[in-house]
């Protein structure tokens, strides 16, 4: 029985959720996101409360049943508070800069790495050591800050690299420790 999947959804006020056989549309203050479900989940809206039925008890629909709600829960939190990734820049000479809508960042390698702006998606730099990503879709916002972190990701000896703002970078010792 999936825990997740059968608690119901409540609509924040703003939020409008539209249902066409398997495609769903959420419109909020911060933008509209729309995806498609599985065809074994049936998405009944009720008012300002979103609940979700399998069709049947196999393990592949169970499975199904709580993804689609937290994916469904996860377009609402979008449209109306937005998610956020920030990313930290930690070695000598690393920088990163906005030159236009493009992302630069200096890394250690012989030339600038650029990341050009994406649609839907905000990046900011409040100063050179942070990156900051954007938007109302979390799937987007995750992947283009794995994109910008698999640049230089953190190495375990100095700990230098592109990390996320609270993530622990295991380290290790050197050759010379005992």
């Amino acid at each position: 029985m999936s825990r997740i999947g059968n608690k119901e959804l409540t609509l924040p006020e703003g939020v409008e959720i539209s249902v066409d056989g398997n495609h769903v549309t959420v419109k909020g203050p911060k933008g509209e996101l729309s995806r498609e479900i599985s065809s074994e989940i049936e998405m009944v809206v009720d008012g300002n409360t979103v609940s979700f039925n399998r069709s049947s008890d196999d393990g592949r629909t169970k499975a199904l049943h709580g993804t689609t709600r937290a994916n469904v829960a996860n377009m609402v939190e979008g449209v109306t508070e937005g998610f956020k990734k920030t990313l930290k820049l930690v070695g000598v000479g690393y920088r990163a800069a906005k030159q236009g809508s493009d992302l630069v960042l200096n890394v250690g390698y012989s030339h600038p790495v650029t990341f050009a702006d994406r649609e839907g998606l905000t990046v900011e730099v409040p100063d050179s050591l942070t990156v900051v990503v954007g938007g109302n879709d979390k799937q987007r916002v995750g992947d283009f800050a794995a994109e910008i972190r698999a640049v230089r990701s953190p190495e375990p000896y100095k700990g230098k690299g592109i990390r996320y703002e609270n993530e622990h970078v295991a380290r290790k010792e050197g050759k010379t420790g005992k």
